[in-house]
């Protein structure tokens, strides 16, 4: 019987110990986020988001992150090859159709790995 409640102090011990560090893990989240909330990337994603709106429906260049970038976008949409169209956007996603020699795709793309985005006629 005293080995049953040995056992459960070592599990006991173990799970606390396993809290505490998830709890520091959480507070380091926590001030890395509240140290993003004033910098620029911060308002430049913001300014990209509010001009994403505009631009539904329209023709666009879409300039991925290096880590993000797309074979269809940057093989048939930003070329003369194709054309990429937003057909959606919210605050997390934009949904958008490549069109090329190939056919047409929609794909879903982070609002976050998006570089920046320009109308065609602007290119």
């Amino acid at each position: 019987m005293e080995y049953v409640g040995f056992v459960f102090g070592i599990f006991g011990l173990l799970a606390y110990i396993e809290l505490s560090s998830l709890k520091k893990r959480v507070n380091t989240l926590e001030e890395e986020l509240a140290g993003i909330a004033g910098t620029s990337s911060f308002e430049e994603r913001r300014a990209l988001l509010d001009a994403v709106d505009s631009y539904i429906g329209k023709q666009v260049v879409l300039d991925l992150k290096e880590a993000c970038e797309d074979n269809d976008i940057v093989m048939y949409g930003n070329s003369k090859h194709g054309t990429n169209t937003i057909l959606d956007a919210d605050s997390e996603w934009l949904l958008v159709r490549i069109e090329s020699a190939k056919g047409s795709k929609e794909k879903l793309l982070r609002a976050g790995s998006i570089r920046r985005i320009s109308l065609v006629s602007e290119v």
